[in-house]
């Protein structure tokens, strides 16, 4: 039987990364492994567990917290979900709070080797699809398929402005699209495995197009197994 495929898919935030790879999961009957849930559940920790007075998150306080943090993906009603120490956090992580932070967090060198292991464990069998923001050219340089997704600020803004406001979370465009560029600076600058398309990626700009016609657009590349 020939392996199942491992895809490796990176690009920026409110491109649809996961909400797609878990679709393309389904459709190849592939693990589906959101990184980003990742950095989020170790940002949430951080939050509850190492704040300065200030209410900034203490850095050395969290490095050194790294190996009282258990994080696992576990089947619920057919859905990989976060679990931080035994507690399902899927919800939680996805709290603007976390969202504003996590950049900050996911830069540090400690944090990413913490979470380097965990990825290629699960990758190693075949038959998984990762998303994140450097799949491709850190965690899985290897992965057989390679896809880079991007689409203008503005859209991308707009895209997380109606996902917050469906969640009931109250904010302004504006404010959406600040935290994006933000995001967006801090994660292709950092120094430890910065956001950038792998050499052999694939560019997929969704812009201009919707989540089904991207998720056929990104089948189209992938060979029948």
């Amino acid at each position: 039987m020939t392996k199942k495929p491992v895809i490796a898919i990176d690009g920026f935030s409110s491109t649809g990364k996961s909400s797609i790879s878990k679709i393309i999961a389904k459709t190849l009957g592939l693990i589906h492994m959101d990184t980003g849930a990742l950095y989020r559940g170790i940002t949430y920790f951080a939050l509850q567990n190492c704040i300065n007075e200030d209410r900034s998150i203490n850095i050395d306080k969290l490095i050194s917290s790294l190996p009282d943090i258990d994080l696992q993906f576990q089947n619920v009603d057919g859905e990989l979900q976060l679990f931080l120490n035994g507690n399902n956090i899927d919800r939680e992580i996805r709290f603007p709070q976390v969202s504003d932070n996590v950049s900050p967090v996911a830069k540090e060198a400690e944090v990413r080797n913490f979470l380097l292991k965990t990825q290629r464990d699960i990758a190693e069998k075949g038959g998984v699809i990762m998303d994140g923001r450097d799949i491709g050219t850190v965690v899985l340089p290897d992965a057989d398929y390679k896809f880079f997704m991007t689409a203008s600020q503005d859209e991308r803004a707009r895209r997380r402005f109606l996902e917050l406001e469906l969640a009931g979370e109250k904010t302004d465009i504006e404010t959406v699209k600040q935290n994006l560029m933000s995001r967006d600076k801090i994660d292709s600058e950092r120094e430890v495995s910065p956001l950038k398309q792998a050499d052999d990626a694939i560019l997929i700009d969704n812009t201009t197009i919707n989540k089904e016609e991207t998720i056929e657009l990104i089948l189209s590349y992938i060979k029948k197994f």
